[in-house]
């Protein structure tokens, strides 16, 4: 018996698969040249691949951000937004190592300062880079995550909220990992998973200082200006101000001047009497009231008279 012939496989001529790669080539391209974000911040120094576009610059692959006196928010392209701090630089990349078509994977550098996440997370893994740590950030989730470095390296990390995305975090040199659980608050002392604060109380994110953008102060202070020691600063995210070299006060300019006239007297020391105005002599002062101690002739004549007094009175001379 004949057995039927199988039905043919379609053939796919290698035009088609040299367009279906190309289309795969060109989506890909697409998702690496979109832009990563955009922000519509003045105080902020931008670098790399930016465009600007009806006021706003838009963020391409391998830009870097720096925020100036107050915090910049960056929104995300694919949603939800970064919040870079005072004085905080940032690098922003698409995650060459995910070769996925479809991939919006972050690649993020922070050397120093402070910034904070807001996203849902998506099919793949963002990557977060301090100079010690490799911070990964996966879904599903949502991140609200706040993160901050600092001089000597202490690396602080909020993984914030009950829906918060798997956070492992790996040594640059040493090697080793750590898992931040959700509502987790850690600090890596000097950016070694050696010695870790596993429940840091200190704060990760923007200094409240930056609050001061939004017309808000802390402490006594009524006014930005008034803010006696900036967080910032205390933090390690901006230098201190530079101390003047020049003296407030220029030479022969008086600054203040009070007058006090001084009155001597023989019978007690000297008594100081209330400041004259500057601009008119001071009044003659008068003269000291004696101590209580008297001298002996004083003395001698107070009781001579209540003598006299009693001898009137008792009938004496």
């Amino acid at each position: 018996m004949r057995r039927p012939n199988p039905p043919a496989t379609p053939k796919v001529s290698c035009a088609a698969l040299l367009l279906m790669a190309g289309a795969a080539s060109l989506s890909a391209y697409a998702q690496q040249s979109a832009p990563i974000g955009r922000t519509s911040s003045k105080e902020v120094n931008v670098s790399g691949a930016v465009e600007v576009h009806g006021g706003e610059m838009l963020l391409g692959n391998g830009s870097a951000i720096t925020a100036g006196e107050q915090p910049v928010n960056i929104a995300l392209t694919r949603g939800g937004q970064l919040r870079l701090c005072t004085a905080t630089a940032i690098h922003l990349a698409h995650d060459r190592t995910v070769d996925a078509p479809d991939s919006t994977a972050l690649m993020m550098s922070l050397d120093r300062g402070a910034l904070e996440a807001n996203y849902d997370t998506g099919k793949y893994s963002d990557v977060l880079l301090t100079p010690d740590l490799r911070i990964l950030i996966s879904g599903p989730g949502h991140a609200d995550l706040k993160i901050s470095v600092d001089a000597r390296g202490d690396t602080c990390v909020d993984n914030h909220g009950a829906n918060a995305p798997y956070i492992t975090v790996s040594s640059q040199l040493d090697g080793g990992l750590y898992r931040i659980q959700p509502n987790q608050h850690v600090s890596f002392e000097r950016g070694s998973l050696g010695s870790v604060v596993d429940a840091e109380k200190e704060p990760c994110g923007c200094p409240l200082t930056d609050a001061v953008a939004d017309n808000q102060t802390a402490g006594p202070s009524s006014t930005p200006a008034d803010t006696a020691f900036p967080l910032a600063e205390s933090q390690g995210l901006k230098a201190p101000p530079t101390l003047p070299t020049e003296p407030v006060t220029k030479p022969g300019e008086v600054h203040a001047q009070v007058t006090v006239p001084m009155v001597y007297s023989g019978d007690a020391a000297a008594a100081p009497v209330a400041p004259a105005a500057p601009v008119e002599p001071a009044p003659a002062a008068p003269a000291a009231t004696p101590a209580p101690a008297q001298s002996a002739r004083t003395q001698a004549g107070f009781f001579h008279r209540v003598g006299h007094f009693f001898a009137k009175v008792f009938g004496g001379g």
